[in-house]
C-alpha cells in the first residue's frame, strides 16, 4: 500500500487536474460525484451468524461477491478509483473484525467502464454472466450507467446506492424497482437552492449557468421547480459544453441581465472560472450557490478564500478535514489499516456507501436472495451513519428509492486569511418534495 502522503499528493495533483480542465471531457465526471462525506455504527449491523448456503448466483458458504462498475483508469480513474478502494477497505475492516455478514466474507469485484456508456455495460455483462456477482453496489457515473441501468432491472438484479446525481436513477421505482440511488440528484440540490433562495432572498433576480448535459439539465429543472415566481425571477439561463475553454461569456451575459444572485451547476472546473470570472468584471452578487461537488478543501487551493467568502452549497456528509470529530478519526484509521487511499472527502461517501450495504446484507441473512436483498434495502428507516451530521437520517420505501433526500446547507467563511466550509441552520429535507427545516 502507498503511503498516506504519496496518494494525498496524487489526490491533490488529480484534483488540480480536473481544474485546469475546466469545462473539458473531465467535467462530466466532476459532476457525478458527491464530495460529501460520512461514517457510521456500521459493525454493529454486520452479523457473524451464518445463514444457510443457497443456489443464489454470487453466494456461498464463505462469500458474498458485488460487482461495480466505475472509472478506474486515466485521469478520472485516479479520482473516481477511490471510491472502490475506500470501499473495499470498509469491506476488509468488516470481514476482519466481524467476520463478514451473515457468516461470510464481503468480496467486491470492480470493472473499468471508461467513463464509456458502451463499455459500462459491457463490463455489467461481464459480472452478470461471467462472474456472476449477487448484487452491484455503488455503480457510477452519468455516462456509463444508464445502459447498464436498463440492463439490471431487465435482468432482476439489484443496483443499489447508485453513486450517480441524475434525476432518472431513481425517479421510477415502479418501472426499475432494482435500483436505488444513493445521493441526491442534482434536480433535489436545484430545487433546494430554489426554495431557500425565495424563503431568504426575496425580490432578488437570479441567474444560473449550468452544464449542457442530463446532470446539468436536472440542477436547472430543479432550481426553477424551488423559486417562486412570486418571490424571485429567473432572469437569464445559460449553458456551457464541455468542451468549452472558458466560460467568461455566459458569465457576463448573467452578469448584464442583472441577475444579484448566481447559481452555478457545474464541478470544480467551471465553478472556479465562473467565480473569477465576476471577480474580473467587478461583479460581487448577493449571493453564490455551487453545486455540491464543489465543498472541498482543495478549491482553496486554487481560489483566493475571499473571493470565495459566503459562497453557499449543500451537503450530506460530515467533511474530511474534520479530524477532531471521532467518526472521522476513525474513518482515516480504517483507510489506513485496512488498505484504503488517503482519506478526502470522496472516501467519507464511499465508506457510508459500504456502511449501508453492510447493513442491508446483514438484514438478509434469513432471506439471502436478490429479492431478499431489495426487500432489506426498503426496510430502512431513518438510518444514521456517523459519518452524518445530526439529523441527516436514510430511508428507502418501495415507493421512494433515493436514500439520501436530507442536506445541511455549507457557506464558506475566511478567518486570518484561511477559507473553509462551515455548516449553518437546520438540516433540510426534500423528502416526498416538501422542502422543510428538520427539528434536531
Amino acid at each position: 500500500m502507498k503511503t498516506a502522503g504519496v496518494l494525498m499528493g496524487i489526490v491533490i495533483c488529480t484534483w488540480l487536474a480536473l481544474l485546469v480542465a475546466a469545462c473539458g471531457g473531465d467535467e462530466e465526471a466532476a459532476d457525478t460525484t458527491a464530495t460529501g462525506v460520512a461514517t457510521s455504527t456500521a459493525p454493529a449491523a454486520a452479523s457473524a451468524t451464518q445463514a444457510p448456503a443457497t443456489d443464489v448466483p454470487g453466494i456461498s458458504d464463505d462469500e458474498i461477491i458485488v460487482g461495480q462498475h466505475m472509472s478506474i483508469s486515466g485521469t478520472l480513474g485516479a479520482v473516481y478509483g477511490l471510491l472502490p478502494q475506500a470501499e473495499k477497505a470498509y469491506f476488509n475492516y468488516i470481514n476482519e473484525t466481524q467476520g463478514g455478514v451473515c457468516g461470510r466474507k464481503i468480496v467486491l469485484e470492480v470493472e473499468d467502464d471508461q467513463d464509456d456508456p458502451g463499455k459500462g455495460l459491457a463490463v455489467t455483462r461481464k459480472l452478470v454472466e461471467q462472474d456472476n456477482v449477487f448484487a452491484f453496489v455503488g455503480n457510477g457515473g452519468v455516462a456509463a450507467h444508464p445502459a447498464a441501468w436498463e440492463y439490471l432491472n431487465e435482468k432482476g438484479i439489484p443496483d443499489i446506492l447508485v453513486a450517480g446525481g441524475i434525476h432518472r436513477f431513481y425517479a421510477d421505482p415502479e418501472g426499475h424497482p432494482w435500483t436505488v440511488s444513493a445521493i441526491p440528484d442534482y434536480r433535489l440540490e436545484g430545487q433546494m437552492y430554489g426554495e431557500y433562495i425565495s424563503q431568504n432572498f426575496p425580490g432578488k433576480k437570479v441567474g444560473i449557468l449550468y452544464a449542457n448535459h442530463e446532470g446539468g439539465l436536472d440542477g436547472l429543472a430543479g432550481l426553477k421547480a424551488g423559486l417562486d415566481p412570486e418571490k424571485n425571477e429567473l432572469v437569464h439561463e445559460v449553458s456551457f459544453e464541455l468542451t468549452d475553454i472558458e466560460v467568461f461569456s455566459p458569465v457576463q451575459a448573467i452578469y448584464r441581465s442583472g441577475a444579484e444572485i448566481l447559481v452555478t451547476h457545474g464541478g470544480p472546473g467551471p465553478t472556479i472560472q465562473a467565480i473569477k470570472a465576476a471577480d474580473r468584471m467587478g461583479w460581487k452578487p448577493e449571493a453564490i450557490f455551487v453545486q455540491y461537488t464543489n465543498s472541498d478543501p482543495l478549491m482553496f487551493m486554487s481560489v483566493r478564500p475571499e473571493l470565495l467568502e459566503g459562497t453557499i452549497t449543500l451537503q450530506a456528509f460530515k467533511l474530511s478535514d474534520w479530524r477532531d470529530d471521532p467518526a472521522v478519526a476513525e474513518h482515516y484509521d480504517i483507510m489506513q489499516k485496512y488498505g484504503g487511499p488517503a482519506p478526502n472527502n470522496l472516501t467519507i461517501f464511499s465508506q457510508v456507501i459500504a456502511e449501508v450495504a453492510v447493513e442491508v446484507l446483514s438484514r438478509t441473512c434469513d432471506n439471502l436472495t436478490r429479492e431478499g436483498l431489495m426487500d432489506a434495502v426498503e426496510s430502512l428507516r431513518d438510518w444514521h451513519s456517523d459519518l452524518a451530521p445530526d439529523g441527516i437520517d436514510f430511508t428507502v420505501t418501495d415507493t421512494d428509492h433515493l436514500l439520501i433526500e436530507s442536506a445541511r446547507f455549507l457557506r464558506v467563511v475566511v478567518e486570518n486569511g484561511k477559507g473553509k466550509f462551515e455548516y449553518f441552520g437546520p438540516p433540510y429535507s426534500l423528502e416526498g418534495g416538501d422542502f422543510r427545516a428538520i427539528e434536531e
